[in-house]
């Protein structure tokens, strides 16, 4: 029972497993190529649509592929299935591709091939049936349908073994043809006869005979013959080129093969005697001889072999004792490469025997400054054109310049990726010298060493702050990987064409700085640490700016200063007015608190603000004071508020007549009473305290008197503050009332509020005046 409860468990969650990778969803770009690569399914996803143009299911767990998978997929162009499990293929899986340009089938579990596959793919140009287990291709043509098939990849390393003339039925032209078939046996004469163009074709068979038999067939047919996976290239390997005598094949290519000095030796003369034979390239061998070719000696010369390219070559090439018995053979290499094969020196004797060389590629080997001098000794290399010496041991640029001087061809130099780490001042470099390429050297700085005479000069991946070499012909610069925080000045660039800046610590450019360039036709500045000011904004921004010019514009160009716009394209980052005009926006924000300040100014006198704030800050001292207790420190029967300019009716007759009363009653005066010294709001609140009544004695005077307001004020708080009956007012004239200021509020309510005693013009009246105000005073 638990048994089965956990089998059904399992199943379950495999069933899930397969259910939701099914509907994974692929990452699909712009183009609508879809990656399903390395998702662990084991079907083709269901669900594709007519809008998907690539397909890419590589590296599953794919079994089969049937009849369903592909029917809706109707414009696929691209279809990868390689690195699967596939051991069946439904007849009509394939049959609505019919735009399918591109099918791999590579490295799956096939045994069988079937020509209904493909009955249908009448748009397929490359086919890759690589890797399989089938032992042929079938009992019928495979490929007869395919008549715009170009490129075909067949073949596996353990299982295929029979090529039949049927297999190529049906294919006249192809660009590319690889053979896979380390065990291939039997080899039906004439199978490849029936290809009439062959661009190139590459064979893996190990069987001598077959490949002789192959040979043959595509004598007149094959233009560039690819030898892999050779062991040693004896006798029997060499006969299968004798019959290419008459071929129209131009390059010849061997991959992973060990040479030795005997193998060099037959070689030769087979292909000297091929007509049509202009290159030979070797890659990722061996050669385990020690460069006695005494065999060569007897060779008048190399055929039309121009060219030999040699690459990831394993030799110890120290121990080559001697290579004057090819020298001879060399006066018509035009073109030769030698790269990651240990070369240290060449003798200067054989440089010599390169008589016609216009092109040497020395990259990724062990030349150093010594060496580089003995090889480019007097009269070596003399029609040199371009050199490369990338990645070798070199440190000292002058060696360099000195050992190629005598060239007077040489226009091409590459010395990338070397120790020079310091340049000297001065340098002897040949005259026609216009392209010089010393990337990723570690350089701190250049020196005028640089030749004047260049026009394209890359100092790429170095720690170049600046660039201030004068090279009045330059037309390319490349500056790529430096620590420039600023263009170059156009002033010693003056014929620049291209500038290529990117990945530096460029911050801006103006167009002051670019209008200097005259003849400036692109500049890439691409991945640098943008600033965009505002001036730098508005210029690139601008339909008269350098869009035209700037390469990857604008998607490559990013603001990484100020915060508010990191990380967004220069194109459409936008400032605040703020941030633009800081300058103006200060100097107007302080205009304007100025001009606040004035109508503030203006208000406060206007609205009388400053007098209503010293009243404010009296009454709140005079709040702070201790309450007084009633009728006691009472020096005063009343204090007296009037205007100087009433001073005499007030000095004059009301004191004479109410001080010479009887009773007599004594009265506060501020010009008689008030203490020296004192603050007078002190002076004021002490003698309205001290005195039983205030009179107020009211003119047009009195109401324009500031000091006249605090008394009525501080008389008024008294009114409320000890709730009696302190204020008598005396209208000494009458006063209209819209001649009173808005400010005596306290004054427009007592005499709305209170009775007041009126100063008669009449004497008649006068004597009740004086009754009624000593009966007032008495209350």
């Amino acid at each position: 029972m638990i048994k089965s409860v956990w089998s059904f468990w399992v199943l379950s969650v495999i069933g899930a497993a397969r259910l939701s990778a099914q509907h994974l969803r692929p990452f699909c770009d712009a183009s609508h190529f879809c990656n399903y690569s390395a998702m662990a399914l084991d079907a083709i996803p269901s669900g594709l649509t007519d809008d998907i143009t690539g397909l890419n299911l590589a590296s599953n767990a794919i079994e089969q592929v049937s009849k369903m998978d592909l029917k809706f997929a109707v414009n696929l162009r691209t279809l990868l299935l390689h690195s699967n499990r596939i051991q069946a293929i439904n007849d009509d899986a394939f049959r609505f591709l019919v735009k399918l340009e591109h099918l791999d089938l590579s490295k799956n579990n096939l045994t069988h091939l079937s020509p209904s596959w493909f009955r249908h793919l009448s748009s397929l140009r490359r086919l890759n049936i690589k890797g399989n287990k089938y032992s042929d291709l079938g009992g019928t043509p495979l490929f007869s349908d395919l008549q715009k098939l170009r490129l075909l990849y067949l073949g596996n390393d353990g299982y295929f073994s029979t090529l039949q003339k049927q297999d190529f039925e049906g294919i006249s032209i192809l660009e590319e043809l690889e053979i896979e078939a380390q065990n291939l046996r039997r080899y039906e004469q004439g199978s490849l006869k029936t290809v009439e163009h062959i661009d190139h074709i590459v064979l893996n068979v190990h069987s001598p005979d077959t490949l002789t038999q192959i040979t043959h067939d595509i004598t007149n047919s094959v233009v560039c013959f690819e030898l892999r996976n050779i062991q040693s290239l004896y006798n029997s390997y060499m006969s299968q080129f004798y019959s290419l005598g008459s071929a129209v094949v131009q390059k010849v290519i061997f991959r992973n093969v060990i040479f030795s000095d005997y193998s060099v030796g037959e070689m030769a003369p087979v292909f000297s005697g091929l007509n049509q034979l202009h290159e030979l390239e070797v890659v990722d061998s061996r050669f385990t001889g020690v460069g006695n070719f005494r065999e060569l000696q007897g060779l008048r010369s190399a055929g039309a072999l121009d060219v030999i390219t040699i690459r990831n070559l394993t030799t110890k090439f120290y121990s080559i004792s001697d290579f004057s018995s090819a020298s001879h053979l060399l006066n018509k290499i035009v073109r030769l490469t030698l790269e990651n094969s240990k070369v240290y020196m060449v003798p200067c004797e054989l440089s010599k025997s390169f008589h016609s060389l216009e092109y040497l590629d020395f990259s990724v080997n062990l030349l150093g400054d010594l060496t580089i001098l003995l090889s480019f000794c007097t009269n070596a290399f003399p029609k040199l054109r371009t050199l490369n010496i990338s990645q070798n041991a070199l440190s000292d640029l002058g060696a360099v310049a000195k050992s190629i001087a005598h060239l007077v061809n040489f226009t091409t130099l590459d010395v990338s990726r070397n120790n020079l780490v310091q340049m000297p001042k001065s340098c002897m470099w040949p005259q026609s010298l216009t392209f010089l390429n010393i990337s990723g050297c570690k350089m701190n700085s250049l020196t005028t060493c640089i030749p004047q005479s260049l026009e394209v000069l890359d100092v790429s991946g170095n720690n170049l702050n600046d660039f201030r070499l004068s090279l009045p012909q330059l037309r390319e610069l490349y500056i790529t990987n430096n620590k420039l925080t600023t263009l170059p000045d156009a002033a010693f660039i003056s014929s620049i064409q291209l500038i290529v800046v990117r990945e530096n610590k460029l911050m801006d450019f103006s167009k002051e700085q670019l209008g200097k360039f005259a003849q400036l036709e692109m500049l890439d500045a691409r991945t640098n640490s943008f600033s965009c000011s505002c001036q730098f904004l508005s210029f690139v921004q601008s339909p008269e700016g350098i869009s035209k010019v700037l390469a990857g514009w604008p998607e490559n160009y990013i603001c990484d200063s100020p915060s508010t716009v990191k990380g967004k394209q220069v194109y459409v980052a936008q400032l605040s007015l703020t941030e633009c005009h800081r300058t103006l926006v200060v100097f107007l924000t302080c205009i304007l608190m100025l001009v606040m300040l004035m109508v503030m100014g203006i208000l406060c006198y206007k609205l009388h603000a400053i007098w209503y704030m010293k009243m404010t800050w009296a009454w709140l001292q005079a709040k702070r004071k201790p309450r007084r207790v009633l009728n006691k420190e009472i020096c005063y029967d009343a204090f007296i508020s009037y205007s100087e300019h009433d001073s005499e009716w007030v000095e004059n007759v009301m004191v004479q007549e109410l001080e010479q009363a009887n009773p007599a009653f004594k009265l506060c005066l501020h010009k008689r009473d008030f203490m020296p010294g004192k603050w007078i709001v002190d002076n004021i609140i002490d003698s309205i305290e001290k005195s039983y009544k205030t009179l107020f004695v009211l003119s047009e005077h009195f109401v324009q008197s500031e000091w006249c307001k605090y008394e009525l004020d501080f008389s008024h708080f008294r009114l409320f503050d000890e709730n009696n009956d302190a204020a008598i007012l005396i209208l000494l004239e009458p006063i209209p009332e819209q001649t009173i200021p808005k400010r005596f509020c306290k004054l427009r309510k007592l005499m709305n509020t209170k009775t007041y005693l009126e100063w008669p013009r009449d004497e008649n009246q006068q004597q009740i005046f004086w009754f009624n105000l000593r009966t007032a005073l008495k209350s």
